[in-house]
């Protein structure tokens, strides 16, 4: 009797996980793409987990608000990041004072979705692709602006590596998300915007935006009258963004198993993948190992793209 007892008080010690709700920190304003791939995750997650998950929006600083935040939280689990690769492995090189290091402050979770960049236009400015577009800035040379979700984002880099390979112009007008910056792009303050087709998609299907362009190697099935840059005549314009769920370090490798887990379940089922291409992105699986090697190998890919164009957010 003594023995049960015993064995009941150290077996219910430790608490099951999830025993209370989840926290999804998404590091930029509501409306984007990082916004969406949280939410396209926290139903599903909120089911299989029995508790709720719950999406917090912490925008700014290029991301760098929301990332501390996840940083510096209790590695119980209970709180997560949704990355936006431009962030977690783009911002490590653009700011020199960074309070977060991508590789030792975050345990990989699990990796959520893929993007190319879609290029879209004011609706008032007088092009309606990419061929179009270069012929229009260099023939109105200084004419042109664009946005982005911040300096150093990857709207930033990406409208940087534009200019480089196609010899136009364009001032930058940085935002802080891509949520404000679609909004003045469609009320004609700004004239382009090269983001992900999440943030878009419902905007260039309603007539309100063009979209120019789409960077990567084939047409997405969600805007399939969309020429690629690379059939516009515009080599080496091929980006990905990519998106994954990372925990504070020190994180117990269980609950990151767990976690890992339901997250793969969800990814593979069909209508999530649906719901995904429906916005222009693809899902992915990998391992925590596997993100672990794959964040690394992209940190150290974009630290040379940004150092070789002299790219700096601050």
């Amino acid at each position: 009797m003594i023995s049960f007892i015993g064995a009941s008080i150290y077996g219910y010690a430790q608490e099951s996980y999830p025993s209370r709700p989840i926290t999804l920190i998404v590091p930029s304003s509501a409306g984007g793409t990082t916004d969406f791939t949280a939410r396209l995750m926290s139903e599903p997650l909120t089911k299989a987990l029995g508790q709720p998950v719950i999406v917090d929006n912490k925008g700014g600083a290029s991301g760098n608000i929301g990332g501390q935040a996840v940083a510096v939280a209790k590695p119980d689990g209970y709180t997560l990041l949704v990355a936006y690769s431009g962030y977690q492995v783009g911002n490590p090189h653009l700011f020199k004072n960074l309070p977060w290091d991508p590789i030792k402050d975050f345990a990989p979770v699990a990796f959520l979705t893929r993007a190319p960049q879609v290029v879209v236009a004011s609706p008032n400015l007088p092009v309606n692709d990419l061929k179009e577009l270069v012929a229009y800035a260099k023939a109105n040379p200084g004419k042109l602006n664009y946005a982005s979700s911040g300096s150093g984002s990857i709207q930033h880099i990406s409208a940087e590596l534009l200019k480089q390979v196609t010899g136009i112009k364009m001032a930058h007008i940085p935002y802080k998300g891509a949520g404000p910056a679609v909004q003045d792009l469609m009320a004609g303050q700004v004239d382009l915007f090269i983001t992900t087709p999440a943030s878009v998609i419902g905007q260039i299907k309603g007539g309100k935006l063009k979209a120019l362009a789409v960077t990567s190697q084939k047409r997405l099935t969600s805007l399939p009258n969309v020429a690629t840059a690379s059939e516009q005549g515009v080599k080496d314009f091929n980006i990905d963004s990519w998106f994954a769920l990372y925990a504070p370090i020190g994180t117990s490798p269980e609950i990151v198993k767990k976690l890992n887990s339901e997250v793969n379940k969800i990814l593979a089922r069909p209508d999530i993948k649906n719901k995904a291409e429906d916005s222009g992105t693809f899902v992915e699986q990998m391992t925590p190992a596997q993100l672990a090697a794959f964040t690394k190998k992209e940190y150290e890919y974009w630290g040379k793209v940004i150092k070789s164009a002299s790219i700096s957010a601050e």
